[in-house]
């Protein structure tokens, strides 16, 4: 039996691009997508409710229902219909699903001359623009006050150094760095004390304040120990690595050996299952499963061959791994963390669930003023069970989402990078939740000194977020000061999904 969802969704296919350049039908179909979105807007949200206890993120987690129930359309054949009349066309609908919609239905309704008591009233100026209030709100709650008018804030990874070159992190905070991450893979407790006084001591001396960001590790395969057959230093397509659980004690006269960091990866592959190494510079697939470990046969490779891998990154993207999100030392590190930063930065975070665990282990440790969330998504499990993440974490406490574009575009296949990282802003904009642009950003300016054209335009189109992550390199002073200038620039041109229409100085 059709469900009056269905059949709903039924009546919204029925009407042709050219039947829709009739005003009173698409007023029609308007009126009944709204009814649709509301309906199973409500539904869903009263399926978070009771993970919701934020006062301030309740509208945030409906106009969330709203904007998932209205994206499951297809809504290009509307958006061309609604164009000639100098309506919106629902492109930048995110922050205000219910406002725009009835915004256009009631001018719509106007000019059909239809029934003022058919139609929902027109919004209010300050109900239209309450969604970029939100989104405001909630960014100056997780990173504090914008300290000037550039809208999108600048994070810096710190390096071991600025533990102890005080001039070095109050360089960065003078250049326009308005919060630091730590990531705590690296250093230990009395390197981050060290940190975290330098940047609490510069933020006074300045003026800037500065919030801190520490990213626990997670629980990231990589391989420990590698050894090569015989005298090959290089590996090559077609060649082959044992994977095992073990750090490898003998060399083979016929492939390579190295052990897995996470010995409990090994047992949930399969045959055929693609496996990357190094940030995705080697590419493998797992051709058996024998007593001793894995086989993998190497896909991919650099044509002079690639170095071998000793302590590189695993990713697994055809295996949905079942690890704890929290691993001993992310248990142990959340012991400094809780008490010192002011956000924490959840690495292979995959469902509510791994959200709710954190939020436990956070409240044991700070019960009265627990550090706000940074969920960092890098899996296509984490891309999925998205609006949930935001719900379980939001509803509770002051969120961020990161976009971990280096792990992410392995896992998905870099051609879905552009579009998914595109789908997951969308997403937080709908939902009033900051993101952070993150991975690779003037990665050759910070490394090297000079920037490629690619990456410059990838720093503007950072515009779309709410803050950019730059990571650790010898010229990062210099980075922050280009970057601050870019984002500058752009945000009289752009805003979000918003074009806009400053002036033109170059004709």
């Amino acid at each position: 039996m059709m469900s009056k969802f269905d059949k709903n969704r039924e009546i919204l296919c029925n009407y042709s691009g050219l039947e829709l350049s009739d005003a009173q039908n698409l007023l029609k179909t308007l009126r009944q997508l709204r009814q649709v979105v509301m309906e199973e807007g409500e539904q869903t949200f009263q399926e978070w409710r009771s993970h919701i206890e934020r006062a301030a993120f309740v509208s945030s987690s409906l106009n969330l229902a709203y904007y998932l129930a209205l994206r499951r359309h297809d809504l290009r054949q509307v958006q061309a219909a609604l164009m000639p009349w100098g309506l919106s066309s629902l492109g930048r609908i995110e922050g205000r699903v219910l406002p725009n919609l009835n915004a256009v239905i009631s001018t719509l309704g106007i000019i059909c001359q239809a029934d003022p008591d058919s139609f929902p009233s027109r919004p209010l100026i300050e109900e239209f623009f309450e969604g970029d209030r939100l989104l405001e709100l909630h960014t100056d709650e997780l990173f504090g006050s914008s300290r000037n008018q550039r809208r999108v804030r600048i994070m810096v990874t710190l390096p071991t150094q600025a533990a102890s070159n005080y001039e070095l992190v109050r360089n960065l905070l003078q250049r326009g760095c308005d919060c630091v991450r730590i990531n705590c893979a690296h250093d230990s407790a009395t390197e981050w004390s060290a940190m975290i006084a330098n940047v609490r001591i510069a933020a006074r001396e300045t003026g800037f304040p500065c919030k801190v960001l520490m990213d626990l590790g997670g629980p990231k395969p990589r391989i420990g120990m590698a050894i090569a057959p015989q005298s090959p230093q290089r590996i090559y397509r077609g060649d082959c690595i044992l994977l095992t659980s073990n750090l490898p004690t003998t060399i083979s006269s016929d492939y390579f050996q190295a052990n897995c960091s996470l010995p409990e990866v090994l047992d949930q592959l399969k045959v055929g299952a693609n496996v990357w190494i190094d940030d995705g510079s080697l590419g493998a697939q797992v051709e058996s499963l024998t007593p001793d470990g894995v086989l993998l046969r190497i896909t991919h490779a650099k044509l002079k061959g690639n170095k071998i891998p000793h302590q590189k990154g695993l990713n697994f993207p055809d295996t949905d791994l079942l690890l704890s999100p929290l691993t001993e030392k992310d248990l142990q590190d959340l012991d400094f963390v809780a008490v010192h930063a002011d956000m924490v930065g959840y690495s292979f975070v995959q469902q509510a669930a791994d959200i709710e665990l954190l939020q436990w282990e956070l409240q044991r440790r700070q019960p009265n003023h627990p550090p706000a969330i940074v969920a960092k998504i890098e899996t296509p499990q984490a891309v999925r069970n998205l609006p949930e993440l935001i719900v379980q974490a939001a509803g509770k406490q002051p969120l961020g989402i990161m976009i971990a574009r280096g792990d992410l575009a392995i896992e998905i296949g870099y051609q879905r990078l552009a579009e998914i990282q595109e789908e997951i802003l969308w997403l937080c904009e709908a939902a009033h939740i900051p993101v952070i642009w993150a991975t690779q950003v003037l990665e050759n300016l910070v490394k090297k000194g000079i920037p490629s054209r690619a990456e410059i335009t990838d720093a503007a189109m950072a515009e779309r977020a709410e803050c950019v992550m730059l990571n650790k390199g010898p010229f990062i002073a210099e980075a922050v000061t280009i970057l601050d200038d870019v984002l500058s620039r752009m945000q009289a041109h752009q805003q979000k999904k918003t074009p806009q229409l400053r002036s033109l100085t170059s004709w």
